[in-house]
């Protein structure tokens, strides 16, 4: 079970932002061997959904308003642990993300740029594929709606 914070970025606190930092880069950066600019200046105008297990950042993602990235609002950056993935974690903290766009921006409608090879995961979240997929920092992807 998973403990489930949502700040602003003005709400993090230094130990949180260094978490989250750190979990992308981890994930993003080192176990998909992928360079690229994660820090995008995108992040003070997001909403951080946290996922802490025994008090450890396990899970994360940032979501945004309608227009601040796409035209619907939308989920990004979803990321987990690679040692906490055995324990449904991805669920959680993107049910969350949902249930936060319906709490703070009473929104229904959501896109996202999956990972292709996360189809399936999605999909069973209720996002359809849209269009074809493209590439994104030289990995697979295609964009996904939840209405």
């Amino acid at each position: 079970m998973l403990n489930i914070l949502i700040k602003t970025f003005s709400e993090l606190t230094t130990q949180e932002l260094y978490g989250l930092l750190q979990l992308r880069s981890e994930v993003f950066v080192v176990e998909q061997d992928c360079v690229y600019q994660d820090i995008d200046g995108k992040d003070q105008i997001a909403l951080h959904v946290l996922g802490f297990a025994d008090d450890q950042l396990v899970a994360y993602t940032r979501v945004f308003k309608p227009e601040a990235y796409f035209k619907d609002a939308s989920i990004g950056r979803v990321v987990v642990k690679k040692e906490a993935r055995l324990f449904k974690h991805g669920y959680s903290i993107m049910e969350a993300s949902i249930k936060a766009i319906a709490t703070y921006y009473n929104e229904t409608t959501i896109k996202i740029s999956a990972q292709t090879y996360l189809n399936t995961f999605y999909t069973n979240l209720g996002f359809k594929a849209i269009g074809e997929e493209y590439l994104e920092d030289d990995i697979p992807h295609i964009a996904m709606v939840k209405n």
